[in-house]
């Protein structure tokens, strides 16, 4: 009994207890109060066999529970990882529906389904909006493989832009813009407006969609052949009944859409298109009302007819983004083509008012030197004009923004347009003075010339403005990038400040100034603002050479606060956010794979490595200087930039 007595006592010794529980923790996590594994450890070899054995099974539970843990967080990531590449496949799945749908679409007839079918909307549009309806984020639909603006759409462009010159005979007769030649101005925009917001949405490749844009086109071509007259006449009536005519045509047309619509359930991505049938018409039977009143409560000669067109003017605006997406792309290419034709008809009109001139003479050389200058200016202002398609990013422009900033993007182009009549106008009565060689620059002339060029430079600047802009995280090149952006706004004020003034006379050198020297003087503030215009993009080159700056330009910036973005972006400037929120190409790289199991201060992406010991870990890359380097363990970084 005393040999076992003596091993019970040794064996129930604290020391011996100790001891134990330092042998059995698994590597690393010994307690606190033991220095070293030999000075508070007792030899293996003094212990029973039978506590060895019972040591050695804790160390190998322990070690067990270990690989455990470790192999369940593996299996939790992997499983992360496959649901994101389940909902990357899934997405692939969609775009290749919709690219499929895009082909069939561009090689099948138009009469087939039926001359006369029911509306169908645009590939693309539907999977935009269930995604919308699911996530609440705004996406854009892959370019169409068949052309955005299709031979009756350019029919119809034409039309219209034979009505803004119509316009342009007004403000030329009467030597400047007045209340009534913007009302038509605005009337004939807002119809263009119509039809590009339904033909970017719906099949138009159907009779019933033609023989609408045919009606359309009267309407317009008949308007505008009373759109030279004031408020008080019987012109106006006219127009009043083509604006009515025109909102009661889309009134049915929508109308026709809901009704095709109507029984789709409440959950379904297809309830967003009867939604938006109700409101376009709500807004056109309430414009057509308003038109109807003009016309039969009003006389002609009654002073609140300016006040019929005002309100009806305001009914016809269109909330950008409401209930149904439309054809990104396709929208871009009608507002594109429908400013190249107004430039066109500007340069067609100056060479009629020339022809008569030219009949019984020929041109000297500084008449041809004066009608390449119109020439040149008028290239210099289409490369002026933002190509929406190319130059900006679709999730950075000002109509996917907010709705704020497509609010004022609309604006924008209205005041383009409209500055580019009156430019036309005052170019005219240019060209016929100089022909003409009448003895002294008429002030009307020059007016018109110099305001109307100051307009359209400043409307471009201004819709350039409206989108949101990337500049890069490193410090100095983003300063680089804003000093481009700040010279650009500069000599924008300075070169619509030197043309207004020279508008009206405030220089000497104005005051003498013969049509060639205005011209070509207005030709030179055109080329110096399309230099400057360029200097971001040599910047980029500069700092890039022919590497993806996409990558690079992450950060956003915008110089109006309507341009905040708001859920699910964040702000434009944040240091506490990470650069996979900030870009969009970042977010959805396979790259972050694991990155909604972090929440660190700090711009950079995470990703995983395998060490020697198969243990898996995460590394992180900084891009932020803006991150205390105290707060974060510099072994778990692999790049500081």
């Amino acid at each position: 009994m005393k040999p076992l007595a003596n091993a019970k006592q040794e064996g129930d010794s604290p020391s011996s207890e100790k001891a134990a529980s330092n042998d059995g923790a698994p590597n690393g996590q010994q307690s606190n109060g033991s220095a070293s594994h030999g000075n508070n450890q007792k030899d293996p070899s003094t212990l029973t066999p039978s506590r060895a054995k019972a040591l050695k099974l804790k160390e190998k539970l322990s070690k067990a529970k270990y690989d455990l843990q470790l192999e369940k967080g593996m299996k939790r990531k992997l499983y992360q990882g496959l649901v994101k590449l389940a909902s990357e496949l899934k997405d692939a799945r969609e775009e290749c529906k919709v690219l499929k749908q895009q082909s069939e679409r561009g090689d099948k007839n138009w009469y087939e389904g039926g001359m006369w079918r029911g509306p169908e909307l645009l590939p693309g549009i539907r999977a935009s909006a269930r995604h919308r309806m699911a996530t609440g984020e705004k996406i854009v639909p892959e370019k169409r493989s068949k052309d955005a603006v299709s031979l009756s759409d350019l029919f119809f462009d034409l039309v219209i832009v034979t009505a803004f010159t119509r316009v342009g005979v007004a403000i030329q007769d009467r030597g400047g813009l007045d209340g009534a030649s913007l009302a038509y101005f605005c009337v004939f925009w807002l119809i263009w407006g119509k039809e590009a917001s339904f033909s970017t949405r719906f099949d138009t490749t159907d009779l019933s969609s033609r023989v609408e844009t045919l009606l359309t086109c009267f309407a317009v071509l008949f308007g505008s052949l009373s759109s030279t007259a004031m408020f008080d006449s019987g012109d106006a009536t006219r127009m009043m009944i083509v604006a009515a005519f025109i909102a009661l045509l889309h009134f049915f047309l929508h109308l026709r859409v809901w009704y095709w619509f109507r029984d789709v359930s409440q959950f379904s991505e297809m309830i967003c298109v009867k939604q938006y049938a109700q409101y376009v018409m709500a807004l056109t039977a309430m414009e057509f009302l308003t038109w109807m009143v003009g016309t039969i409560s009003l006389s002609e000669t009654s002073s609140l007819r300016a006040y019929i067109f005002l309100i009806a003017i305001i009914l016809s605006f269109r909330v950008p983004r409401t209930f149904l997406p439309n054809d990104f792309h396709a929208a871009c290419s009608k507002r594109g083509v429908l400013f190249i034709l107004l430039l066109g008809f500007v340069l067609q009109s100056i060479v009629l008012v020339a022809s008569p001139f030219f009949d019984y003479q020929m041109p000297s050389s500084e008449q041809y030197c004066f009608l390449g200058l119109v020439c040149f200016l008028l290239f210099c202002i289409k490369l002026l004009y933002v190509d929406d398609s190319f130059s900006v990013q679709p999730s950075d422009h000002a109509l996917l923004v907010s709705r704020a900033a497509g609010f004022f993007f609309h604006i924008g182009q209205l005041c383009l347009l409209l500055s580019t009549t009156i430019l036309g106008a005052g170019l005219n009565l240019l060209t016929h003075s100089y022909l003409a060689a009448t003895a002294s620059l008429p002030d009307n002339a020059k007016a018109l010339v110099c305001n109307g060029f100051a307009g359209v430079v400043l409307s471009i600047g201004f819709i350039k403005s409206m989108h949101l802009r990337r500049v890069p995280l490193n410090p100095v090149h983003r300063q680089l990038f804003y000093a481009a952006y700040g010279t650009q706004v500069v000599v924008l004020i300075v070169v619509v400040y030197a043309t207004h003034s020279i508008s009206m006379n405030r220089f000497m050198a104005a005051t003498m100034m013969n049509e060639l020297e205005m011209l070509g003087t207005l030709c030179s503030l055109a080329l110096f603002l399309l230099i400057i215009s360029w200097l971001d993009e040599a910047v980029e080159l500069n700092i890039y050479g022919e590497g993806d700056a996409r990558e690079f330009r992450v950060h956003p910036f915008g110089l109006w606060t309507c341009l905040k973005p708001g859920s699910p972006e964040p702000p434009l400037i944040s240091s506490t956010s990470r650069m996979s929120h900030l870009s969009t190409r970042l977010k959805d790289s396979n790259a972050n794979l694991f990155d909604s199991q972090f929440n660190l201060p700090i711009y950079g992406s995470v990703r995983s490595t395998t060490s020697e010991d198969d243990e898996e870990r995460v590394r992180l890359v900084k891009f932020s200087d803006q991150v205390d380097m105290n707060e974060i363990d510099e072994e778990s970084m692999d790049v500081v930039v």
